[in-house]
């Protein structure tokens, strides 16, 4: 969700409104149940740049995505099933330039993540954005700093690097890094093709009766094929498919908490997961996005 406003004044475009849906592929679980899991989304995003002057910026993003999962009938009371997680999140701050093509990204990240059967505040989260952009050259561009959000299960940090390069005239990188990052090949001027991988670790607040206080931790890499066609004017449709990777949809008593979540390393982790997950698996992602030139 990120990409649609990191690094928006050095690239060509920036996507104003997106709608996604996925498909995942029936998956069988880890261990215990015999039937499959089926995982299905959405993905709304919005994204509105209101100018305040010639080197500043203030960003709008929202953005809405929804998680379903229809799991083994099984399933004992006490765990969620079926699954359905919905996220709001808002992105708002100050993109500020400087001279010497450096400049300055502060953004107040806000969350609402909840299953919509009760918690009210408690499904609030509070988070934000620092990054400081540094353009290299006219192909180059580089951000450097972090974003932190105050999750279900405790305080995560993510350090993030976010790269515009335009490699050649047809080849170029765009990320992210860890969260987003994409490869693509301009085949002429109306499509794009390449690689993408997206993931972002998120909690969710559930407020079932039968749970009341648990959170879930979703965790998922999607390592995807795209390809972009433009339709008409500044519409295009993108259709993406590959792998969820390291998916799971961990279920926690609310008192379980860790220190600190990093990337790839959790520091005091004692809890105990309630339920089973289900394997990684092949997704379908399909796109619909009104994107427009941004001035060179």
């Amino acid at each position: 969700c990120l990409q649609f406003f990191i690094g928006a004044s050095s690239q060509k475009s920036l996507d104003i409104l997106t709608l996604s849906g996925r498909y995942g592929f029936p998956a069988s679980y880890e261990d215990t149940y015999t039937e499959k899991a089926t995982e299905t989304g959405s993905m709304v995003a919005l994204t509105v740049p209101i100018p305040l002057n010639e080197k500043s910026t203030w960003i709008v993003s929202l953005n809405h995505f929804y998680f379903n999962i229809q799991g083994d009938p099984a399933i004992p009371d006490g765990i969620t099933n079926p699954i359905n997680l919905n996220g709001f999140i808002l992105r708002t701050g100050l993109y500020q330039k400087f001279g010497n093509g450096l400049g300055i990204q502060i953004l107040f990240v806000p969350r609402y993540m909840t299953d919509f059967k009760g918690g009210g505040g408690n499904c609030l989260q509070l988070g934000g954005v620092l990054l400081l952009e540094k353009v290299f050259s006219v192909k180059l561009t580089m951000s450097f700093g972090a974003q932190y959000n105050q999750e279900f299960f405790g305080p995560l940090l993510v350090p993030i690097i976010n790269v515009d390069w335009q490699i050649s005239s047809k080849w170029k990188f765009t990320g992210m890094l860890p969260v987003y990052s994409k490869l693509s090949y301009k085949a002429n001027k109306n499509l794009d093709m390449g690689l993408a991988h997206f993931g972002l670790v998120t909690s969710y607040y559930l407020g079932q009766s039968d749970y009341a206080g648990d959170y879930i931790q979703r965790n998922c890499i999607d390592l995807t094929l795209y390809g972009r066609q433009r339709i008409t004017g500044n519409i295009f449709c993108e259709l993406r498919g590959g792998m969820a990777l390291g998916r799971s949809y961990d279920q926690y008593a609310g008192d379980q908490k860790l220190t600190l979540g990093l990337p790839l390393v959790y520091i005091g982790d004692d809890r105990t997961i309630k339920n089973t997950n289900f394997k990684s698996g092949p997704i379908l992602d399909l796109r619909l996005v009104y994107s427009i030139p941004l001035p060179k």
